[in-house]
């Protein structure tokens, strides 16, 4: 029990945190008049500060040889990173954050019931009902107020 409300309090930090990465790169992507460079820097530099942390846990850098096995779509994670940034980089400043936050956070959610549902990417299978579609339909009336608003 107190791992899991652990995970949940570190699931909600982690999602705070993205307004605020997203600001700070709408700020450099400003100061060089280009987004998809502030995009470029905010994963140059979270990768440096993941290298560090590989090294700090003692990572045996030796079983990375393993990736070889797994399929190559699993590489496309990265540049569906890349995209999300970019895009939100882009789109927070001509929508607002929250407006910006609230779509993003409706398409996570109606793209998770789905890979859920069919327990796609080897995820484990939750059926949809109709008390998960009631949730999406409030994102989906919380964005149009926000909108709105």
């Amino acid at each position: 029990m107190k791992a899991q409300v652990l995970y949940i309090v570190l699931a909600v930090v982690a999602g705070a945190m993205l307004p605020v990465q997203a600001g700070l790169n709408v700020q450099l992507g400003k100061s060089v008049q280009q987004p998809i460079f502030a995009a470029f820097a905010s994963f140059l530099i979270g990768s440096l500060g993941l290298l560090v942390y590989l090294f700090l846990l003692k990572f045996d850098f030796g079983t990375v040889s393993q990736t070889r096995t797994v399929s190559p779509m699993v590489w496309i994670a990265g540049i569906l990173g890349a995209f999300y940034v970019a895009a939100v980089i882009i789109l927070a400043p001509k929508l607002g954050t929250a407006l910006t936050f609230s779509l993003v956070v409706t398409g996570q959610m109606v793209v998770s019931l789905i890979l859920d549902h069919y327990g796609l990417l080897g995820l484990p299978v939750k059926h949809m009902n109709w008390q998960r579609l009631l949730g999406v339909a409030f994102l989906i009336t919380g964005v149009l107020l926000i909108r709105k608003f």
